[in-house]
């Protein structure tokens, strides 16, 4: 046999979504040179790893067992990786952080610098919905968690990074509806809203029933991009977070409407659960976060100041 790492990574990632166009999204592929990749690694075997079943990817039961061992191998490989950095006194491990979808626009920007310190971490970063996120919290499948709710059934502890901001926002030419009328209009037009627990629904839903607003039309989106691309078509208007707009207001693609009550203010949020035992690539990051906060603000995040 002749496989190559690489083809382990990627059947792997097809044996867990079951799907060949899934694993290549996940893993940054194109669907050709996944489906490839799985021919090769398929082609060391007279037994057969996968089936297609109608349009259905189905592992077989020997398919099963060539991924378990597949799965040891990788990590005992991720092991020699690690033995071999700390052996020259590097810190080494794993560290593993899960983001709501809307966080995507700010982690990476407070972790990239710290992976090129300390190459010798790894960094495994969920982006999914908020219920998600607590849940591997609760679970203690992660290191951390980035919100900016913080939850009321979990014991945690916290590192405030930065403000969030929610605005009310439409495209310009459905913002101009809103001058010199009253906020009578909102009974008239399309709301456009994050799927069922999101922070950024919960926010808007508290400000709906505040101002007494009778929502007779509802268009539901499970996230950030896709409530931002059915706002810069005119499908409605959201409260949506700032952090997310930079290019489209700059471009005025995406108008702010201006309304008593709003901005929305919370915070993002770095959250662990109380008691956690962290690994020393956990420590280090928590280090690293405590002394850079402001001067990642600084770099990428001046421009929130001028709204």
């Amino acid at each position: 046999m002749n496989y190559t790492l690489n083809q382990l990574n990627i059947f792997l990632k097809i044996t867990e979504l079951k799907s060949i166009t899934k694993a290549a999204e996940a893993l940054y592929l194109t669907q050709p040179a996944v489906s490839i990749q799985l021919k090769n690694f398929q082609d060391q075997f007279e037994i057969p790893l996968t089936e297609v079943i109608g349009r259905q990817l189905y592992v077989t039961p020997f398919g099963q067992e060539i991924a378990e061992a597949t799965k040891r191998i990788l990590a005992e490989v991720e092991t020699m990786k690690h033995k071999s950095l700390a052996f020259k006194g590097k810190l080494t491990g794993r560290l593993t952080i899960a983001v709501v979808s809307t966080g995507k626009y700010v982690m990476p920007f407070f972790i990239s610098e710290f992976l090129k310190i300390q190459g010798g971490v790894d960094l495994v970063m969920d982006v999914t919905n908020r219920y998600q996120v607590l849940e591997s919290l609760e679970k203690n499948e992660v290191d951390f968690a980035f919100v900016s709710v913080l939850p009321d059934n979990l014991k945690v502890e916290k590192i405030s990074i930065m403000e969030n901001k929610l605005f009310l926002v439409a495209n310009p030419e459905l913002a101009k509806t809103f001058s010199n009328k009253t906020e009578d209009i909102f009974d008239d037009l399309p709301w456009i809203y994050r799927e069922e627990g999101s922070a950024t629904r919960q926010a808007m839903e508290r400000f709906i029933a505040n101002k007494n607003i009778q929502v007779n039309k509802k268009i539901q989106l499970t996230s950030n991009e896709a409530v931002k691309q059915a706002v810069l078509a005119g499908l409605g208007f959201s409260i949506m977070p700032l952090i997310g707009l930079k290019n489209e207001l700059n471009d005025n693609e995406i108008s702010i409407v201006p309304v008593n009550g709003l901005p929305i203010k919370t915070a993002w949020n770095l959250i662990w659960l109380k008691g956690k035992k962290f690994s020393p690539a956990a420590l280090a990051y928590l280090g690293y976060l405590n002394e850079n906060i402001e001067s990642v603000i600084k770099a990428h995040y001046s421009w929130l100041e001028k709204y």
